[in-house]
């Protein structure tokens, strides 16, 4: 008998009110870039030039999510999940941006939402998932000040079409990701790089969060609303002075940058001093205007790094030691798997003044394959046992966790990856289009029923 079969987890140990659900984002499933007046988005911009994605992949259909969303619905209430998290596409509501609103767009949004409140499935909109129209970015995108009313004008939008029904927000996704990624190391759409234009869009997309939250929590009764922030396990390699303080300089940046602001607290420039160049941005009422009182934070974590000093990086003076490196089983996307990573995270994060902390995405990549109409993903199936597992024991110690969604529903569009990290529950096969539960899958399901 292996240990899916025996695994002593069962989801009332974690309390009546815990919240589980699965989520995903609008360009990594949906496809149909161009259908019914939808605007290009950075992410179709970059994904068409050469040398940008693994083996030359695009997300022209993805998952057909477009038109398929009422059988992959089907399959998440199949697999008994009852909240389902879901990005809304902004340039399908504003192709260009800006005024004027799509209608068309609208109206497939309405139909999701419809069909999952049918379904006894609670929808959860992400307002903001890494695509920016095409048009905002030609303006200077996040690097552009305008871009907190520009997001404002949609989120009012989304707010005032989709509010009636839709109770749970979150207003940006992953903030760190998107502006290192797509405005420092140009590894992302947009493909910008250089000191400058991270930490203007830096401070831009957290003036826009709180700017967001107060529209949705203006336009929208009994609002749930949050926002979402990566965050990972930092460890010094060593015990010495230099490695110790290297680790406090990439914590600092990759869990404490763009929330502390949100909290009230600033943006800590004593433990990370580059960050004092973010002076040269914040105007006289900005420090005021980043924080916003949220419902609940989405933290999204994944595995640990493990961090020496390094005088050659500059602004930060630190190197991650990779996972191979370090000769320590990693998944497809070269991640330790390291489920403590996850306690001391909820851990750390429950030192702040949070009222709800939901996971809202964790899960691993691994190369899975279709044999005889079936996928054995049983690392995957250990994964998310193991992460159970450890909120189980922070929960006991009588720290705060509120709820996991797993990523993702289905094997999608991995950004820079292309088609090469599955995460799915769900195998897609991208030729046919066709979905099989995979074992992780039907062991959730069967733990959630």
């Amino acid at each position: 008998m292996n240990k899916a079969e025996t695994s002593f987890l069962h989801k009332d140990q974690f309390g009546e009110d815990f919240l589980w659900g699965v989520s995903t984002a609008a360009f990594q499933i949906e496809g149909a870039p161009d259908a019914d007046g939808k605007g290009s988005s950075i992410w179709d911009i970059f994904t068409s030039k050469k040398g940008k994605i693994k083996n030359g992949h695009h997300a022209i259909t993805a998952c057909d999510f477009y038109n398929s969303y009422e059988s992959d619905i089907n399959l998440i209430k199949e697999l008994n999940i009852p909240n389902f998290r879901f990005s809304i596409s902004w340039a399908r509501i504003m192709p260009t941006g800006t005024h004027p609103v799509n209608q068309a767009g609208i109206d497939y949004y309405n139909k999701i939402i419809d069909y999952l409140l049918e379904s006894n499935i609670e929808p959860w909109v992400t307002i903001y998932h890494w695509d920016l129209p095409h048009a905002l970015e030609e303006k200077g995108g996040w690097t552009n000040r305008n871009c907190v009313s520009w997001f404002s004008e949609y989120v009012e939008v989304c707010a005032k079409h989709f509010g009636d029904r839709v109770k749970n927000w979150m207003v940006i996704n992953e903030p760190s990701v998107f502006t290192g990624a797509g405005y420092f190391l140009g590894i992302h759409a947009p493909g910008k790089k250089g000191i400058t234009n991270y930490l203007k869009a830096m401070h831009h997309v957290t003036l826009s969060t709180a700017a967001g939250a107060k529209i949705i929590r203006n336009l929208v009764s009994n609002a749930n609303i949050g926002t979402t922030f990566s965050c990972t396990h930092i460890e010094p390699a060593t015990e010495k002075p230099a490695d110790i303080q290297a680790a406090k300089r990439v914590d600092t940046l990759l869990n404490r940058t763009f929330i502390e602001p949100i909290l009230g607290l600033g943006y800590p420039q004593n433990d990370l001093p580059v960050l004092k160049k973010l002076n040269n941005y914040i105007l006289e009422d900005d420090l005021s205007n980043l924080a916003f009182d949220f419902d609940f934070i989405g933290l999204q974590c994944y595995t640990r790094e493990v961090v020496k000093s390094s005088v050659l990086i500059p602004y930060i003076g630190a190197e991650l030691i990779s996972a191979e490196k370090r000769n320590v089983i990693s998944t497809e996307m070269g991640w330790e798997v390291y489920p403590p990573a996850l306690y001391h995270v909820l851990k750390k994060f429950n030192d702040y003044n949070i009222k709800k902390i939901i996971i809202t995405e964790n899960g691993a990549a691994f190369p899975d394959t279709l044999t005889n109409g079936k996928v054995y993903d049983i690392k995957r199936v250990h994964y998310i046992q193991d992460h159970l597992e450890q909120i189980l024991k922070l929960k006991k110690e009588g720290y705060k966790v509120d709820g996991y969604f797993v990523w993702s529903l289905t094997d999608n569009f991995e950004w820079a990856e292309g088609y090469n990290a599955r995460f799915g529950l769900v195998y897609v096969d991208f030729e046919t289009q066709q979905r099989t539960i995979k074992q992780s899958g039907l062991w959730f399901s069967g733990f959630l029923s």
